[in-house]
């Protein structure tokens, strides 16, 4: 029964137009309009060295790591910062002044301030961040070794001092001397695509719904589990949806020439587990919201559509800005953890920011489908 259903929703998603085009050609065209309009929006395009300041307060005196860090990345031809250690005060006037991209404070955790919404900026908050996850993991290094009996400060300190020295090298090797902003474009229209997947699987499990179809009438009194509807209706729609994104990404490589770098296996993985939460956005709507299926499809193209715009799809400056002012809403919008996750692999190439997208994703969609389940498994019709 299981794969008697999933070949009469590979029918009827195959057989729908409209659902075809939002699926193969809509991602299509946009990235065809993206390559026009941004084609040659890098020509010259550098990330030069830029002046930022540190406060320098007791709370970042007593660190070394972030001394060595913010160190390292202020020397040598590869430096990024020219740094000045200056008080608050004059932090906030070198800002106020423009003659500074902005600056950090050491509190409980690094404050930035900032003035402006462009690329330098955005620049500093993320190796920011990277900063603060690699003291993270230095800091587990050093409980672990401790929990284990080693008390031997030397051996600990040259394995903290290693990863401080490659932090260097990771921020360093990718781009950051030919910084390609259109990347976060590309990566946001995949995002986006991956989250229409939920029109395809809100469409196929409406076939299954008594209140949305005759089919569905049908279904509800046969004997068919509504686990074994829910998965064929979710591997139809993902079978359908990564079509379309192997379409997409052929586009994108082959005809508009988009440089995906050394870490195309990982962007597979992201795409993969990027499907799973658009189709799982799809089913939780078909399955909560008691409308017509033309009101299903405008509230998945609305959720989709304002997840890409505050994902960064007009800009990554509005990215940085929800990062720092309702970072909240990137830990629970899919398009934000695929995004983020492709904007570590481009710029950092951080595994453990990475993964954690990665799980994100994977609880998004697991929390959607167990709601979905239940809330099937409680539906009952006094008449059909």
């Amino acid at each position: 029964m299981f794969f008697h259903n999933l070949k009469y929703n590979l029918k009827i998603l195959f057989k729908n137009k409209t659902l075809i085009f939002w699926t193969f050609a809509f991602p299509i065209i946009l990235g065809f309009l993206f390559n026009m309009a941004f084609s040659n929006i890098n020509e010259g395009l550098k990330l030069e060295v830029f002046d930022i300041a540190i406060v320098d307060n007791d709370e970042f005196n007593n660190n070394e790591f972030y001394k060595e860090a913010y160190k390292s990345l202020s020397s040598g031809k590869d430096k990024m910062f020219n740094i000045k250690y200056v008080d608050k005060d004059e932090a906030d006037k070198l800002l106020e002044d423009k003659k500074i991209t902005g600056y950090v404070e050491f509190l409980e955790e690094p404050h930035i301030a900032i003035k402006g919404n462009g690329v330098e900026e955005t620049v500093l908050k993320t190796v920011t961040d990277e900063i603060v996850s690699q003291k993270q993991m230095t800091d587990n290094i050093v409980e672990k070794e401790i929990e284990n009996g080693n008390f031997d400060y030397d051996a600990i300190n040259e394995k903290v001092m290693m990863i401080l020295s490659s932090n260097k090298d990771v921020i360093n090797k990718n781009n950051t001397n030919d910084l390609d902003v259109t990347m976060i474009e590309y990566y946001t229209l995949i995002a986006m695509a991956l989250l229409y997947g939920g029109i395809i699987s809100m469409t196929s499990l409406n076939y299954s719904l008594a209140n949305m179809s005759n089919n569905g009438k049908r279904v509800a009194i046969s004997p068919i589990k509504k686990l074994k509807v829910i998965l064929s209706s979710l591997c139809a729609s993902y079978i359908v949806q990564a079509l379309g994104i192997i379409l997409l990404m052929l586009f994108t490589i082959f005809v508009l020439k988009v440089d995906y770098g050394n870490n195309l296996g990982k962007v597979i993985l992201m795409i993969i587990v990027g499907l799973l939460s658009g189709l799982s956005l799809g089913t939780f709507v078909s399955a909560i919201f008691k409308v017509s299926e033309g009101v299903k499809v405008g509230i998945i193209l609305g959720i989709t559509m304002l997840f890409s715009f505050l994902s960064g799809m007009m800009g990554m400056s509005l990215k940085y800005y929800i990062d720092t002012y309702a970072g909240f809403l990137n830990k629970i919008k899919p398009a934000a953890m695929v995004t983020d996750g492709f904007y570590s692999l481009y710029y950092y190439e951080t595994s453990t920011r990475f993964n954690y997208n990665i799980i994100s994703l994977l609880v998004f969609s697991l929390v959607l489908l167990v709601v979905s389940f239940i809330s099937l498994r409680r539906q009952k019709y006094d008449s059909i």
